[in-house]
């Protein structure tokens, strides 16, 4: 089965590949000029479905990204940089916004409530954001929002209430968060110091300690396999944004990883790993400065895209 991907970037909207990266489509309409998309998130259920999300509000495609049309209208949230769909009720999405802000929609996007939760109004950046959300698959009640830069928060009621999750996390700065459905379920954050991880659902946290065993020292994008939930994929960089760039593996939780060679030296900081339960194998992995390589055989070879992009902030591949 032939796939798509879709790419968000920050100021030249969404480009799609309706052939496995082969051709490229800049899609302008219904995207405002210069919109920077933060966020691509496949729908759990409807195949084809995806869901864009940033600066100048929601959008989806119901065809693997070949047409959009907008959900709601612009000004409807604030500037969204991460975007759940709770896998049990597929109407119910989560937003995270800047300034920083988690929202709930009972009715696939089209009206929104701010959740009360208590993230800081000023951080050593400036304004907080909410860069990362998830939903637990085994029971939605179970919610958790990363933060740039106030740490982890988690509902257990569906997004009613929230509680800061600070036991041994002790680097605020979270860039990606995912959750590994095995029993207990891990949960896993990178941050910009190090990746820590939790087993009981976030009461607790333990640092991997990747300065010692990565070979570049900052962690951006991370991904579970979707068939091995022990398998955790993870980009790293020198910085923010570095001139090198990598893939690694870990089989074991974090305690030992391997690098996942690139055809050719990646550009940049590894920002983000987009899987799909589709194919565990699939991998596309993206640079901050544009650069897209692809693997079919869970990091073992990769193929680079013929072309760079800009500035990518998010990426989805889902089936035809």
């Amino acid at each position: 089965m032939g796939y798509s991907i879709c790419l968000g970037t920050a100021g030249w909207g969404v480009w799609h590949s309706p052939d496995a990266g082969t051709s490229w489509t800049r899609h302008r309409g219904p995207f405002p000029l210069n919109s920077r998309i933060q966020a691509l998130v496949a729908h759990p259920k409807q195949m084809g479905t995806v869901f864009a999300a940033g600066d100048t509000g929601l959008f989806v495609s119901h065809d693997s990204g070949a047409k959009w049309e907008r959900i709601g209208t612009q000004g409807d949230l604030p500037t969204i940089w991460s975007l759940a769909v709770d896998p049990s009720n597929p109407d119910t999405l989560f937003a995270g916004t800047r300034p920083a802000g988690v929202w709930r929609s009972r009715d696939g996007g089209h009206h929104w409530e701010k959740l009360n939760v208590d993230i800081a109004e000023t951080c050593s950046i400036g304004t907080p954001f909410v860069t990362a959300l998830v939903v637990d698959p085994n029971d939605s009640r179970i919610v958790w929002a990363g933060v740039e830069i106030d740490g982890v928060f988690r509902s257990m009621d569906g997004g009613d209430t929230w509680t800061k999750l600070e036991n041994g996390l002790y680097d605020l700065d979270v860039h990606d968060m995912t959750i590994a459905p095995a029993e207990p379920r891990r949960l896993f954050v990178s941050t910009a110091r190090d990746v820590f991880l939790s087993d009981d659902l976030g009461d607790s946290w333990h640092a991997v300690g990747i300065k010692d065993k990565w070979p570049l020292p900052y962690a951006r994008g991370i991904a579970v396999s979707s068939n091995e939930p022990g398998v955790l994929y993870a980009g790293c960089g020198e910085h923010t944004t570095g001139e090198a760039g990598h893939v690694l593996r870990t089989k074991d939780a974090g305690q030992r990883w391997e690098v996942l060679p690139f055809p050719t030296p990646a550009n940049a900081t590894v920002w983000g790993l987009a899987t799909h339960p589709a194919d565990a194998n699939r991998i596309v992995a993206f640079t901050l400065f544009g650069e897209v390589f692809v693997t079919e055989d869970a990091g073992a070879s990769w193929r680079k895209m013929g072309r760079d992009f800009g500035e990518i902030r998010t990426a989805v591949w889902v089936p035809n």
